[in-house]
């Protein structure tokens, strides 16, 4: 199973009853986070996210909201006893824009590894046992969208494995995909699995135009989350000249990519009651939820 939060929902700045935008998603005690606008970990504990299960940090743009609380997240993770590494992912000078940031958060007690993604073109890489994609995005500066992808092991069939008379002790290498050998005779993992199980997908974009490959950047994903700063129509020339979207444009997306359910997050500070328009934007995408701070789905699967 696969538990993801959005412990804020607010873009350009912090409200009082409503966080900046961000994402956590956890499998299997590891977590990882999309976005630490201005007091994110503040955001974090409130939606009881453990800080500490925390493996990676994508970023995907360097405005403020989306980036201007690494110092305090930091220092949070320091103090709750985070020792092992950090990879803090995002667009090409991110290197630089962390360690600008950390001058003011020094001797961390854990190594941050940086990774830096090319804007010209998606990438995809794995981070604790996670497949990671990237779409470039069409905002004032580069910007990325993630897809987040764990992929089960398939699974075991202690029947074929005691019929092969292999040892209790063998399975679990099996599992892995190793091979093991046993008086001089390989046993292959396929020997002892059932095939593969369905895989989860988390999508996340915001902060952007919306545009066809976005749709296909989405398919396949169990939970879709996107941007939406307003929901009027009469806002439709201000968001394309912010590179912003509407309600409308993330169901439209999110219907082109028939995905199962959609998430609305990042809305303007003078939207001051967002589930307002759920009716309408569900004449759109019916499985739209307008998503508020806290917000959290365990998916499951068989």
């Amino acid at each position: 199973m696969v538990d993801v939060c959005l412990p804020g929902t607010g873009g350009m700045l912090p409200l009082v009853r409503r966080y900046l935008t961000c994402c956590w998603i956890e499998v299997m005690g590891k977590a990882v986070l999309i976005d630490c606008g201005e007091g994110t970990q503040v955001a974090l504990s409130s939606a009881d996210c453990k800080v500490n299960r925390m493996e990676c940090l994508l970023i995907t743009h360097f405005h403020a909201d989306h980036i201007s609380g690494l110092p305090g997240l930091m220092l949070t993770l320091g103090n709750q006893g985070k020792t092992t590494p950090l990879v803090i992912a995002g667009p090409r000078g991110v290197g630089h824009i962390v360690s600008s940031l950390l001058v003011i958060a020094q001797k961390l007690p854990f190594e941050i590894i940086i990774k830096e993604l090319s804007f010209k073109e998606g990438e995809k890489f794995n981070i604790a046992g996670l497949d990671i994609e990237t779409l470039p995005l069409r905002h004032r500066i580069p910007c990325l969208g993630y897809s987040v992808t764990y992929r089960r092991k398939p699974v075991f069939n202690p029947e074929k494995a005691a019929a092969l008379n292999i040892p209790v002790t063998y399975y679990k290498i099996l599992h892995r995909g190793e091979n093991v050998e046993i008086d001089g005779k390989i046993y292959t993992p396929d020997m002892v699995l059932d095939g593969e199980r369905e895989p989860f997908k988390v999508t996340y974009c915001t902060d952007t135009s919306p545009f066809e490959e976005m749709s296909d950047f989405a398919r396949g994903s169990d939970l879709f989350i996107c941007e939406g700063m307003y929901c009027d129509e009469e806002m439709r020339d201000k968001m394309d000249e912010k590179h912003h979207m509407l309600f409308t444009d993330a169901a439209k997306i999110a219907k082109a990519a028939d995905v199962p359910e959609l998430w609305l997050t990042h809305y303007s500070p003078a939207l001051v009651k967002p589930s307002d328009y759920t009716d309408k934007v569900r004449e759109i995408f019916l499985n739209t939820v307008v998503s508020f701070d806290g917000m959290k789905k365990t998916i499951v699967k068989e």
